[in-house]
């Protein structure tokens, strides 16, 4: 049973004598528990309504203790229920209003691909699923896998499992599919994403060999924000030369 946390239904507003904290420092207390947590993450989950920190009037975000208890009960739901958002959502609506909530044991509530689906986009994520899994996920078959991994656009870990990239890379690959694109046109978008996470390595690169373990986390929200923007410019140049050609 999961029961209230602490700051109930008011978990964007901090309390009294509560010391309010950056999202940097929250990244770094949630760590221990969610090592691949990153602040692209958090505000993914701020733009979904989980968690809403205050602002300052500057525009900063500022994070009560009740918001990261808040944080880390979505994250824990994500990761060991499969729970979409949107059933997240109502479970954390029914705690507020002082209810109990039985959740299910190790993803009892169906999909993972429906919990991969609600994970943010540009970043890497601790869940996992295997190939049967993947394939429902996705509705591919066996032989369009196939052919999508022999073009590198599919890459599985290490056991054969997939994680959420995995999903939205081929949910992605099978809708250009449909307009006749095949796997052998994309191969000139993989070289460019991998030339351009080239360019973001080289940015994070002596940060991430730095002793300070603080420095070395710092590294990886880097590269995740880097991406972000690098993902904002191609699609915005991407709408800048669609433009010219029907103009």
């Amino acid at each position: 049973m999961l029961r209230t946390p602490t700051g109930g239904a008011g978990h964007g507003t901090a309390a009294a004598g509560e010391r309010a904290m950056s999202i940097g420092t929250v990244l770094l207390q949630l760590r221990d528990e969610f090592p691949e947590v990153t602040i692209s993450k958090i505000r993914f989950l701020e733009t979904e309504g989980l968690i809403e920190p205050q602002r300052t009037p500057s525009g900063y975000r500022k994070f009560s203790p009740a918001d990261v208890d808040r944080l880390a009960q979505v994250l824990r739901m994500q990761r060991d229920h499969y729970l979409p958002l949107k059933v997240i959502r109502e479970h954390l609506e029914a705690l507020a209003r002082g209810e109990q909530v039985a959740l299910p044991p190790g993803g009892g509530q169906g999909d993972p691909g429906d919990a991969l689906r609600d994970q943010d986009p540009g970043q890497a994520t601790a869940t996992r699923i295997g190939r049967a899994e993947l394939l429902a996920a996705t509705e591919a078959t066996e032989e369009q896998l196939e052919e999508w991994e022999s073009y590198g656009l599919i890459v599985p870990a290490a056991g054969g499992s997939y994680d959420a990239e995995a999903v939205t890379v081929a949910r992605l690959v099978a809708d250009l599919g449909r307009f006749g694109l095949e796997p052998r046109h994309l191969r000139a978008v993989k070289a460019a994403a991998e030339r351009e996470a080239g360019l973001v390595d080289q940015v994070v690169a002596p940060l991430r060999r730095h002793r300070n373990p603080q420095t070395r986390a710092h590294a990886e929200s880097t590269a995740r924000e880097l991406a972000d923007l690098s993902v904002r410019l191609h699609a915005a140049l991407m709408q800048t030369a669609l433009k010219a050609t029907f103009h």
